[in-house]
């Protein structure tokens, strides 16, 4: 079977940098870009909201239009706490061991050397490509359950909530993500129990405090968060009247979501 082209985001500060490697990938269909940025700002914003699977990353952004460097994006990026990290190249002038150090300890795969002579945009994504190839033959090999892991769904779930403020102190936190999981894991089995029933089974508390619960926390995630965030981040359709999604809508959307991240 063929693989789907791998997304990429490319953060370069060099407008003539990013035409060579935006022009070399519109000749390929193995790739894509789903992001194109000189700003460690906008990057992290797009690895929110378009989870891409590399990363091609100049390390000096001098003249970029965010606020730091590759390495403040590196550190941002990791305290991002990911379910799936996202393969890291780094593009660099810089001939420095100290650097070289700090940045595979800081969740860098490979470090390509802008002077190197075999240096070309077609060979950084290549590499990118073999990381990839090389990690989903990693996984098959170790792999011996053919169930998602309920760690990682977790883990994701409270990564997405956490993004639009739904933190843990909220009690229809739990409720939402225990709604998730079990329609995520019980995709393929047809059940005769709606999602608020298994969540009154488990909780013994009624369907009307339970649907409270969620609406609450829904409600207090559209009231803090910038909405700029909310519609990059929740990109279904809300009732116009009501300005917020009803607990089912909201729970569907982040099973689909979650799934496709998966």
């Amino acid at each position: 079977m063929e693989n789907k082209a791998m997304t990429l985001l490319l953060i370069e500060d060099s407008k003539k940098e990013r035409k060579a490697f935006t022009d070399c990938v519109s000749n390929r269909s193995d790739v894509e870009f789903i992001g194109v940025t000189d700003s460690d700002i906008e990057a992290l914003k797009i690895v929110k909201q378009k989870h891409p699977e590399g990363i091609i990353l100049d390390l000096e952004l001098n003249n970029g239009s965010g606020n730091g460097t590759g390495l403040d994006f590196l550190i941002a990026l990791k305290e991002l706490n990911l379910v799936n990290m996202p393969k890291v190249i780094v593009t660099t002038h810089i001939h420095s061991d100290a650097t070289y150090n700090f940045l595979h300890k800081n969740g860098v795969d490979l470090i390509l050397y802008k002077e190197q002579a075999n240096y070309s945009c077609n060979y950084v994504i290549n590499t990118l490509l073999l990381l990839r190839d090389c990690n989903s033959k990693n996984s098959e090999s170790l792999s011996s359950e053919p169930e998602i892991d309920e760690n990682k769904i977790s883990k994701c779930i409270y990564h997405e909530l956490d993004l639009i403020g739904i933190g843990p102190t909220l009690k229809g936190r739990k409720y939402i993500h225990d709604a998730i999981c079990y329609l995520i894991q019980n995709s393929e089995k047809p059940s005769n129990i709606s999602v608020i029933q298994y969540l009154v089974n488990i909780y013994k508390k009624s369907s009307s405090t339970i649907t409270r619960g969620i609406q609450n926390a829904i409600i207090h995630a559209w009231r803090i968060s910038s909405l700029e965030d909310l519609s990059s981040l929740y990109t279904a359709k809300i009732n116009y009247e009501t300005g917020i999604p009803t607990p089912m809508e909201f729970i569907y959307y982040y099973v689909d979501k979650i799934k496709k991240i998966l």
